[in-house]
C-alpha cells in the first residue's frame, strides 16, 4: 500500500511542478491575493477527480478515442490564446497588484470559472493527469493508495504556491513587477496554444 502511495506521490510532483497555464493561473491569483485558496483547492479537487477516473478505467477510454483528445486540443488552444491576450492587454497598462484601471477584483465565482477552464480546457491535463498518471495507477498493486498518493502532491503543491505567492505580493505590489508576470503568462499561454496546435498538425 504505502509503496503504491509514494509511487503516486513521486511520479504526480513530477508532473504537477512543471510549470504550466494551471500553475501560472494559482500564481497570478496568489500574487494578487484574490479568491487564491479556493483556487488552489478547487484545482487539487479537479486533479484528484481527473487521476481517480485515469486509474479506474478513463485512461483506457480516451487512449481509444482520439476525437475527444482532439476536441480537447483545439478547444483548449483557443482558451490558452484568449487568456494570453488578456494577459498581454493587462501587460500594457499595469497597475499595483495586476488590477487595470477601470476593472479591480473579479468576483469569487468568476475567478473559480477561469481556474476551472484552464483547468479542465487545457488538454495536458488529460494527457499527464488522467493518461500518464492514471494508466501507470492502474497498474500498482493497490491503484486507491496510488491515486491517494497523487492527490497528496497536488495538495502539497497548490497550497504551498498559493500561500508561498500571497507572502510574497507584498514586495512585488509594483506596476513594473506585473508588467513582467503578466508578459510572463502571456508567453506561456501562446507557447502552450502553439505546441497544442502543432502537435494537431503533425497527428
Amino acid at each position: 500500500m504505502w509503496q503504491s502511495y509514494s509511487n503516486g506521490l513521486l511520479i504526480a510532483a513530477g508532473l504537477i511542478i512543471a510549470l504550466g497555464a494551471q500553475n501560472a493561473f494559482v500564481l497570478a491569483q496568489s500574487l494578487r491575493r484574490e479568491h487564491h485558496l479556493p483556487v488552489a483547492l478547487l484545482c487539487v479537487v479537479c486533479d484528484a477527480l481527473l487521476v481517480a477516473a485515469g486509474v479506474f478505467g478513463l485512461a483506457a477510454v480516451l487512449a481509444q478515442n482520439p476525437i475527444l483528445l482532439g476536441v480537447a486540443r483545439w478547444g483548449g488552444a483557443a482558451f490558452l490564446l484568449w487568456y494570453g491576450a488578456q494577459a498581454l492587454l493587462r501587460a500594457s497598462r499595469p497597475q499595483a497588484m495586476g488590477y487595470s484601471a477601470d476593472s479591480g477584483p473579479r468576483s469569487r465565482k468568476a475567478v473559480l470559472l477561469a481556474a476551472l477552464a484552464v483547468t479542465l480546457l487545457n488538454p495536458h491535463v488529460y494527457l499527464d493527469t488522467v493518461l500518464l498518471i492514471g494508466s501507470l495507477g492502474a497498474q500498482q498493486p493497490v491503484p486507491g493508495a496510488y491515486a491517494l498518493g497523487a492527490a497528496s502532491a497536488s495538495l502539497l503543491w497548490f497550497f504551498c504556491l498559493a500561500l508561498g505567492a500571497a507572502w510574497l505580493a507584498p514586495w512585488l505590489a509594483r506596476p513594473s513587477t506585473w508588467r513582467v508576470i503578466d508578459l510572463s503568462v502571456a508567453l506561456m499561454m501562446f507557447t502552450i496554444a502553439w505546441q497544442l496546435l502543432s502537435d494537431s498538425q503533425v497527428g
